[in-house]
């Protein structure tokens, strides 16, 4: 049984030596624990996902409204994003190496999904701050054909890292590099370092712009909120769903500065590594997936009618068939 090891880890080259793994490993029974629970968190929260995406094809006049189209486009993505971490987690456990080809189809779509998520928030705030500030230009500003254009610009973005990655890595490693095994970690995915500075530049920027833009919508809200007469109750609704996005994003931004961290707590504390490598899978992967439904999901009246109505039907029926 190999010892944890999180996914995504950009400092886990420094802890590994000829490709085996440096670590303290779990027990049986400690290891078995803990991909369990892995296990069950992506169960519920893969059902939810899913309850709430088939609410939404169930309903045409959501397809209508760019802001449940938004909010199902970051349900897939935090889906796609958990499936594939809790499948890296599992497997780290499982295996020592797999084909780099394999390796790289898997951590690629992760950075994909993990680089989505606050590109999301950022689109996501600016809908909530054009129907806010501009109502009556709101249906002239925000269509289903800009969204849909928004979602493929926002693809395109989170896509530009990971392909420039496999590109560098493709120049500088050998021909054969994709046929050999390896331990499925981005580090030895693109060991080049020149890919580690070419993203912490562009994750500083990245970041930047979308906290810059969570800030400006949110003042902005908080501006006509104060010269508002009628209908307080959806801008601080907007208010509040902006600070909910704003938490959101620190949380998002877990996933770059947290190597960093775990490496400085495992120096420190290297009897407690595992335990610490498990902390930081729970508190960057799996802890933000939760508040997408909370956001719209239980927050949205009207989503919240259909789904919960969808919900009551389907654990009865599941109930029954595991009664026969």
């Amino acid at each position: 049984m190999n010892s944890s090891a999180g996914p995504l880890d950009m400092n886990f080259t420094s802890q590994v030596t000829g490709g085996e793994n440096i670590y303290p490993k779990d027990s049986f029974s400690a290891a078995l624990t803990k991909n369990i629970a892995a296990v069950l968190v992506w169960l519920a929260l893969s059902f939810s996902n899913g309850s709430m995406v088939y609410t939404f094809t169930k309903h045409h006049f959501f397809y209508e409204e760019p802001r449940y189209i938004m909010f199902i486009y970051m349900v897939i993505n935090d889906a796609v994003l958990l499936t594939l971490v809790t499948a890296l987690y599992v497997v780290s456990y499982i295996f020592s190496k797999i084909h780099a080809s394999v390796c790289c189809l898997l951590v690629m779509t992760a950075v994909l999904t993990t680089r989505s998520a606050p590109l999301i928030l950022a689109g996501m705030a600016a809908e909530c701050f054009v129907s806010i500030c501009f109502p009556l230009h709101f249906r002239h500003m925000c269509t289903v054909s800009r969204t849909m254009v928004l979602i493929a610009v926002i693809l395109l973005l989170a896509a530009a890292m990971p392909l420039t990655d496999l590109l560098i890595t493709l120049i500088k490693e050998p021909p054969g590099f994709f046929h050999t095994s390896i331990f499925c970690d981005s580090s030895f995915l693109f060991p080049d370092r020149s890919i580690y500075y070419k993203n912490a530049v562009f994750d500083s920027l990245y970041f930047s712009f979308v906290a810059l833009t969570l800030m400006y919508t949110y003042c902005r809200i908080i501006l006509t909120a104060r010269a508002a007469s009628t209908d307080l109750v959806s801008v601080k609704r907007a208010r509040s769903t902006v600070l909910l996005h704003g938490v959101q994003l620190l949380l998002c931004m877990l996933a770059f500065v947290v190597p960093s961290l775990q490496s400085s707590l495992i120096t420190l504390y290297p009897k407690f590594v595992l335990e610490i490598r498990y902390i930081f899978f729970l508190l960057v992967y799996i802890i933000p997936r939760f508040l997408s439904p909370m956001i719209y999901g239980f927050r949205d009246e009207t989503f919240r009618k259909y789904w919960a109505r969808y919900v009551c039907r389907s654990i009865p029926r599941s109930r029954v068939g595991l009664a026969k």
